[in-house]
């Protein structure tokens, strides 16, 4: 079966045209007047116009619905440091996902740096082009540092989505599990295994909706991330415990969340027994879990579990998030996407998991009935509801925050 994918995978992104994405033209260009509008000599006007003022570039050009996801191919999917160009079929994926499900156009970029000061410099360099910047695929700690930098120097969204994408997804997924689990956020202690960028990320935003420092527990290569140990880098740092603890199998001694973003098969079965009644398990490591669903069910009948598997339900997907979140900041200009953006998609994902599930995504996934419950916490991303619901909450917090430059052009 895995011939077969490999097979069709290559067949299909060899098809003429090779690739995924193409460009095409959004005004009519049949006449020499045609011709003369969209480029000499009447392309001067717009030209002389946003020259005056930059912000006409939104009026007479694509910036405004044009994002460019760019790498430096140093963390690709599960496949690492494959370098820039290894990673354009991933980032033409992306662009994909954009256009399909909020139609925001965008280029895929993929840069050769030799360090992360270079790629700040080339995405600086060439940002008058985009509406927004997605970063995808860079390694941490690097991309910890090439985030923070670019929101201080650019004007326009920067959204890392292997940080806050994976976390939006995550704290929607968890808040939903244990409302079902019937335990709190505030209550909840968690064993967080993967200490990169989903792993640190996903732990900020769930402090920022409730979930106090004291009942998280970081685990990396080296084990528990604990006082004691050194050499530990910024990130890391912010989360060392003080705790005897220095085992998986001991911090997960009667934990009620298991949250893993890093390898396949690091969780056994007598780890998810030891844990507290009705644990939460998300082994999210592609395309192999830290723990398969049939493992952790065989000794566990009280557990709620996801994956970032499409194969298994409550699949915790990216794709859920940032073309929202994108559609929602480009539509009301704002110029960053910030902590009370994430927070309004987290809540908005959550209220929309909740709420009967139309018959036409039933039916794409041959389904008779499905409804709130340990099988479904999360909305599927062919439900169209996403696009309104998630994209109207991001602007309505872009508005409430500040970084809004202009008013939501729907309803809310």
């Amino acid at each position: 079966m895995e011939n077969d994918l490999a097979k069709d995978t290559l067949a299909y992104h060899a098809r003429p045209p090779a690739g995924k994405i193409g460009v095409v033209m959004t005004k009519s260009c049949e006449t020499q007047r045609d011709l003369s509008l969209a480029y000499t000599p009447g392309v001067a006007e717009p030209v002389r116009k946003i020259a005056k003022d930059p912000e006409a570039a939104y009026q007479y050009t694509a910036k405004g619905n044009l994002v460019a996801v760019i790498t430096d191919g140093s963390a690709v999917l599960g496949l690492g440091n494959v370098g820039a160009l290894a990673s354009k079929p991933v980032m033409e994926g992306k662009s994909v996902l954009f256009k399909k499900f909020a139609d925001i156009d965008v280029f895929d970029i993929e840069v050769d740096a030799k360090s992360a000061d270079d790629f700040i410099n080339t995405v600086v360099a060439i940002s008058p082009t985009f509406g927004g910047i997605n970063l995808e695929d860079i390694a941490a700690p690097h991309c910890f540092y090439i985030e923070k930098a670019l929101k201080a120097r650019l004007n326009i969204p920067v959204f890392h989505d292997d940080q806050h994408g994976t976390a939006i997804i995550v704290a929607a997924g968890l808040l939903s599990a244990l409302k079902i689990q019937k335990k709190s956020i505030e209550d909840a202690t968690i064993v967080v295994i993967g200490a990169g960028a989903a792993g640190i990320a996903s732990l900020n935003l769930l402090k920022a909706i409730g979930m106090p420092a004291k009942h998280i527990t970081l685990v990396d290569r080296q084990g528990v991330i604990h006082t004691g140990r050194k050499n530990l880098n910024e990130f890391k740092q912010k989360f060392a415990k003080d705790t005897e603890c220095r085992t998986l199998a001991d911090a997960l001694l009667g934990t009620d969340i298991l949250l893993g973003v890093s390898g396949p098969n690091l969780v056994s079965a007598d780890m998810v027994a030891s844990m507290a009644d009705r644990p939460v398990v998300f082994a999210l490591s592609n395309p192999d879990p830290e723990i398969s669903p049939a493992v952790a069910k065989a000794v566990r009948d009280d557990l709620i579990i996801a994956t970032g598997r499409s194969d298994y339900p409550n699949q915790v997907n990216n794709v859920l998030g940032f073309p929202f979140i994108f559609r929602g900041a480009l539509d009301v200009r704002a110029t960053t996407v910030n902590q009370q953006m994430a927070i309004a998609a987290v809540h908005a994902l959550c209220r929309l998991a909740e709420e009967p599930i139309p018959q036409e995504v039933l039916a794409v996934y041959g389904l008779s009935e499905l409804q709130f419950g340990s099988e479904y916490i999360i909305p599927k991303p062919i439900d169209a509801r996403l696009r309104k619901r998630v994209s109207a909450a991001v602007a309505k917090a872009a508005i409430e925050s500040g970084v809004a430059q202009r008013d939501y052009p729907y309803e809310f």
